[in-house]
């Protein structure tokens, strides 16, 4: 990560505003409300800070699409398009089930075989998450030119991975872990190529 240049390409990855659920919830696809007030306040912040005439993709998510919509208000310059690759990641049978109720093998189950395992029985795969994340990422890349994502955490940190040159996570130790606050930005650089 590095500030823009002249030279480079910025992608300014945000974070959808808290969803209306309870804390511990794990609600990956699931398609839930964000915070109003929350939502308001953060496109007001990016309104100011995100520059001129940049392409939008959008989550199709209710939580993005929120955010979406009140930046839009703001800021009439930005082009926006819902983009299916940028939904979060769904975890299947633990789609609303708080992640303390989950039954620990089954989580140990999933970390055993990180990318290929399905969590919840029938969610979706990490492999999965990481090839239509890097689709996007490849798109983006060759346009050379400044972009911003509205998405999720999972999203992100697949393209953490990507920034780095990591593909495919070989084991849960890979995952990044780094703090994706709320309704904020986070921006990752496209080097020049030589």
């Amino acid at each position: 990560m590095a500030a823009e240049t002249n030279n480079n390409s910025m992608l300014w990855l945000i974070r959808h505003a808290p969803v209306l659920t309870e804390k511990g919830v794990c609600y990956g696809a699931s398609d839930l409300p964000a915070d109003r007030a929350t939502t308001d306040e953060a496109a007001r912040t990016l309104a100011e800070t995100v520059p001129e005439g940049l392409a939008v993709r959008v989550s199709p998510l209710l939580r993005c699409q929120q955010l979406a919509g009140s930046l839009k208000l703001l800021r009439p310059d930005l082009s926006f398009q819902d983009d299916q690759r940028l939904r979060e990641m769904d975890f299947g049978q633990w789609e609303g089930k708080p992640w303390a109720d989950i039954e620990r093998t089954e989580f140990d189950q999933w970390m055993l075989d990180f990318s290929k395992a399905r969590p919840g029985g029938n969610g979706e795969t990490v492999a999965a998450l990481m090839s239509r994340v890097a689709q996007i990422w490849s798109e983006w890349a060759a346009t050379r030119a400044s972009a911003v994502w509205i998405t999720h955490a999972g999203v992100m940190r697949g393209a953490l991975l990507l920034s780095r040159g990591i593909s495919l996570p070989v084991s849960a130790a890979e995952w990044p872990t780094v703090d994706l606050p709320f309704g904020e930005a986070l921006k990752l650089t496209l080097k020049p190529t030589a």
